[in-house]
């Protein structure tokens, strides 16, 4: 398996979060299970554990590949093109 090579191509410094919640899954009124932060424009959304999965849909919507755990004290990131953590 080839290394990803998405990350490479994240702007630096890393975004600022846009929230400190899944906005979609508030306005859904529906509760995240855990919430993904996209490296590329800081939106926060739910994990694919969650009822709607907006993190993942993200990425689908806009091909914004790399997302990092925003839960505290995790800091890995999920590459979904490669489907690794990266």
């Amino acid at each position: 398996m080839s290394e990803c090579t998405h990350v490479a191509e994240l702007p630096r410094p890393e975004p600022a979060p846009l929230a400190d919640t899944c906005r979609a899954c508030q306005s859904a009124g529906s509760h995240p299970v855990q919430l993904r932060m996209c490296l590329v424009c800081g939106l926060v959304g739910c994990c694919d554990s969650s009822e709607h999965q907006h993190a993942t849909r993200h990425f689908k919507e806009t091909g914004h590949a790399v997302m990092r755990s925003f839960e505290p004290g995790e800091s890995w990131r999920w590459c979904y093109r490669d489907g690794s953590i990266v």
